[in-house]
Formats: C-alpha cells, sequence, structure tokens
C-alpha cells in the first residue's frame, strides 16, 4: 500500500479521507467552479492541499467526482442554499468570500461530498494485484494508491500490479488514458501487444488492437499527451523479436502505430508515428466519438465498440470506402446509421438484432 494513502486508513480499503475533509474539499470545488474565484482562492486552497497528503488525496478525489458523475451540477449542489449548516469543515472568514458564496459553498458540502465516499470512481488502496474493467459502452475512472489515474474506455480489462519496486499495469484488451503520478523509485510500465511503455510523470494513452469485434481496426497505439514516455520490447524477450533495437523515445502529441500487415511482408508489422488532433483522439472522454473524412470501414467500426448493437454494411466492400465526417454520442450507433443513410443515401434496416447499412434496391 501507497505510505501516504494507508496513513489513517485503518484496515482492509477504507478510504483513509474522514467526512470532515471530505466535506471541506467539497467546498473548495464549489468556491473555485463559483462566479467568485480569484487567484488569491486558488492559493489558499493550495495551503489547505498543503496540510497533508489526506487533504490532497481528498481534493483529487473530489475533482473526480465533479468531472466523472454527470449528476453534479452546480445548480443541483446549490439548490437549497437556505438549508446551508456549518458543519462542513472549515468556515471561511466574511473576508474571503461574500455571504452568496459563503450560502452556496457549504450547501455543496452534504451533495459532492456524499458522492466522494461512495461514487462510480473507484480508488485502489491495496497493494499486489488487483483488476478492473468495463463492459461495452461503458467507462470507468480509477485511482490507484499511488495517486495515478486510469481512464478506462469501453469493454477494457486491465490488471494492476502495485509493487515496492516497479508499478505495472497490463492492458489486456481495450483502451485506457493513464495520469501517471511521479515516483521515480518505482517505474510505471504498462504492457499490451507485446510491448512496455515506461512512463515518468505522464499522461498517455493505449490502445490494444481488436478492440469492437470484427472488422475492427487491428492496429494498437500508443499516444503522449504530456511528459515522457519509452516504449520498448519486453525486458524479457529480446528486441529482435519485435524488430526494435532500442526502446523508443515519444515526444508529446506523438501517436506511435503498429500496424498489421499482409502475409509474406518482409516485417509483420509496420510502426508509424504520426501527430494526430489530441481532441478527436480523446472525445471517448467526453462520451464522443469525432470522425474527421474516415472511412465508413473506420467509422462503423469504431461506432460498434461502444454498442451490443453493431453495425454492418452489406453489398460488394464499396459502401466501406465512403468516407465521413462529424461528432457522434458513443453508444448511439442508431442515430450514426440514420445520419450516415441520410447523407450517403443508403437503406437502413435492423435485422437480427443489427443494423444493415445497403444500396437501396
Amino acid at each position: 500500500m501507497d505510505a501516504s494513502a494507508e496513513k489513517g486508513s485503518g484496515e482492509g480499503s477504507r478510504s483513509p479521507v474522514t467526512p470532515e475533509i471530505a466535506a471541506e474539499a467539497a467546498v473548495w470545488i464549489a468556491r473555485l467552479h463559483g462566479p467568485d474565484r480569484s487567484a488569491e482562492m486558488e492559493q489558499e486552497c493550495l495551503a489547505w492541499q498543503r496540510r497533508s497528503n489526506v487533504h490532497r488525496l481528498a481534493f483529487e478525489r473530489c475533482t473526480d467526482v465533479w468531472e466523472a458523475v454527470p449528476g453534479v451540477r452546480l445548480t443541483d449542489a446549490f439548490a437549497s442554499a437556505s438549508r446551508a449548516g456549518t458543519d462542513a469543515g472549515q468556515k471561511p472568514s466574511k473576508r474571503e468570500v461574500s455571504p452568496r458564496t459563503s450560502r452556496r459553498m457549504w450547501i455543496l458540502a452534504p451533495t459532492l461530498a456524499a458522492l466522494l465516499l461512495g461514487s462510480g470512481v473507484y480508488w485502489h488502496q491495496m497493494s499486489g494485484v488487483a483488476s478492473f474493467g468495463t463492459q461495452v459502452g461503458e467507462q470507468q475512472q480509477v485511482v490507484l494508491a499511488d495517486g495515478t489515474r486510469m481512464s478506462l474506455n469501453t469493454d477494457t480489462r486491465v490488471r494492476v500490479e502495485m509493487g515496492s519496486s516497479q508499478r505495472t499495469v497490463e492492458l489486456q484488451s481495450g483502451e485506457a488514458l493513464f495520469e501517471v503520478n511521479k515516483d521515480p523509485a518505482r517505474p510505471f510500465v504498462v504492457r499490451a501487444a507485446g510491448r512496455e511503455v515506461v512512463a515518468m510523470g505522464t499522461v498517455f494513452s493505449v490502445r490494444m488492437p481488436g478492440a469492437g469485434g470484427a472488422g475492427a481496426l487491428q492496429e494498437s497505439a500508443v499516444t503522449l499527451i504530456e511528459g515522457r514516455v519509452a516504449v520498448r520490447a519486453p525486458v524479457s524477450t529480446t528486441a529482435s523479436v519485435h524488430g526494435e533495437a532500442k526502446p523508443v523515445l515519444m515526444q508529446p502529441g506523438e501517436r506511435m502505430r503498429w500496424i498489421p500487415q499482409e502475409l509474406g511482408a518482409s516485417r509483420p508489422v509496420q510502426v508509424k508515428v504520426d501527430r494526430p488532433r489530441l481532441e478527436t483522439l480523446l472525445a471517448w472522454r467526453r462520451n464522443e466519438v469525432d470522425f474527421e473524412d474516415v472511412t465508413l470501414m473506420e467509422a462503423t467500426s469504431e461506432m460498434n465498440r461502444y454498442n451490443r448493437t453493431p453495425i454492418f454494411l452489406v453489398g460488394d466492400g464499396s459502401l466501406g470506402r465512403l468516407r465521413i465526417s462529424g461528432l457522434y454520442r458513443t453508444g448511439d450507433s442508431v442515430g450514426f446509421a440514420h445520419a450516415v443513410a441520410a447523407l450517403h443515401g443508403l437503406q437502413l434496416r435492423e435485422q437480427g438484432g443489427r443494423l444493415e447499412l445497403s444500396q437501396p434496391q
């Protein structure tokens, strides 16, 4: 267990964050998202977080809950301002905030703090090995004991081992975004698709091949958002197996892709490096899919990752070469199929638990 997380946590996986500190963190989130935010307020919040590791952890968790739980809105949290209490933590002085802001921030505590102590965001506090996963169309955030955040996309499986000398995540399937908390004594290593990504206090995403089932893109990729990562062959194998002589250092904004080649090619996998639009690449975190002039085959494969009702292209293969752009909701295969049918004059029908797009008869 991470030492800072263990302090005051008691037995098992019980959170070290007390209801009182959780309420104070909720108050700070309310103030920072309110109309009276200032540079002075931000400095005061940082000072509060520096009181202890538990204070910092509570603020980070509260931020995760705020971002991850759709039902948390300032209008909801402040709706009953007349019932504002004074037991939510340290009360700011009148000099720091206006009476209106004070009423608003206090009512947030019971709403947001309750979610903080029991929400859809998962905090992994135990040492050793643990597994996490999402179903088709589901997303999940996990905060590990070291403060590292994992955002799991649809149909994803990971295995986590928090060792004393190395933190290891095996991405067994799917896609995940990692926001790594720096720890020079314990490298953070993600194993996926026969490679290792070694990070040092950074943000990056990893996608496995085969996500989305039949017809999906069969390439794997690592995208570096910020910081530094090294991509290498697993230390237990020889680099020659992958045709990689030494670790590759990636630059922020770069994506490294491994694309399977046809049988008989000199190399079974082609490695490509490009710089995609990060907004497009990470649209799934907003429950959106952003297509920019991609083939219909690529688009339907991506949409199928988020829905149990798959889209099939029926015909001689020409439909798959049509081009499409646009922003769509993850999981809304029906809406996507209707939009494509209208755009290209196609026929859409639902049959046998799937959506079929074809040329009109």
